[in-house]
């Protein structure tokens, strides 16, 4: 099948028909990148979209389920974790996907994020790391990098930056990693791999925000921070070769965890079935 007529088709069969292009990101986002990975994902895993739930909270990531055709939920800031929970409890047999920028997900959502990985609910959580609160104006966030200028840092960010993918593997989630709107297909494969991971999957996607956090650092536009994370951007294997402190400035990716873990609703099936088998008996 040629590319332009998978294209065709995916946009028929994954996007809503009464939702028109453009959509509500800037010209040259990154968001819409991730959209596609994550529906070609989907693609290559023949999931049904009504077996599909796609859940968010708010910002520019957060718009997302707006445009594809799953079962949905747009819900309150930093909460997007604790909605999808309550859904995948009642649903076990669904694939629930959580998209969040990185201020919905580790700011007002960090405490979800963390139960979420203790917990190993079988979610996959895609979070967009643009390093700032984008929708809002240009603040500071809990990933922007030490130094950077914000709207609310207008004299350098000093505070240090969350570190998702060690955050996430210390919380206990099986399956984590990370790469760049650049590197697309390699998004792409990592998606698929998360979300066919029986427990709770994080996939950092590091994208820009050209239009505040770019703009206030003078960082350029979108198509230099896109070649930005084409030239600061190392494998593992490549990360292997750098010392530490040149690691420090490079955007390492890769699938950082993959483990086996007793998942949380199949764990909450059997004390049901305990539960009921004492009540019988009894």
């Amino acid at each position: 099948m040629r590319r332009s007529d998978r294209e065709s088709r995916l946009h028929d069969h994954y996007l809503r028909h009464n939702k028109k292009f453009p959509n509500v990101w800037c010209a040259g986002c990154g968001i819409g990148i991730v959209l596609g990975a994550l529906v070609r994902a989907i693609d290559d895993l023949q999931l049904h979209r009504d077996d599909v739930a796609m859940i968010s909270g708010i910002g520019c990531t957060g718009r997302m389920p707006v445009y594809v055709d799953f079962n949905t939920m747009h819900t309150t800031h930093g909460r997007a974790l604790a909605f999808a929970t309550g859904l995948k409890l009642v649903r076990p047999d669904m694939r629930v996907i959580v998209i969040m920028g990185d201020g919905d997900a580790l700011a007002i959502g960090g405490n979800h994020f963390i139960h979420a990985a203790r917990r190993n609910i079988g979610l996959t959580a895609i979070i967009v790391n643009n390093f700032v609160y984008g929708m809002t104006g240009g603040q500071h966030s809990s990933t922007t990098p030490t130094g950077a200028l914000a709207t609310t840092a207008p004299y350098g960010h000093i505070e240090q930056p969350f570190p998702i993918v060690e955050l996430a593997r210390a919380s206990g989630a099986a399956f984590i990693a990370r790469s760049t709107v650049y590197h697309v297909k390699e998004l792409e494969k990592l998606i698929a791999q998360a979300i066919s991971k029986d427990g709770f999957s994080v996939v950092e996607a590091v994208s820009y925000c050209h239009t505040t956090l770019g703009r206030i650092n003078k960082w350029g536009t979108a198509p230099d921070m896109m070649r930005y994370l084409k030239d600061n951007s190392v494998s593992q294997k490549q990360a292997e070769k750098l010392s530490d402190e040149e690691k420090s400035w490079k955007i390492v990716r890769g699938v950082f965890a993959d483990r086996d873990i007793p998942e949380y609703t199949q764990l909450y099936d059997q004390v049901i079935e305990r539960a009921q088998a004492e009540e019988v008996a009894g």
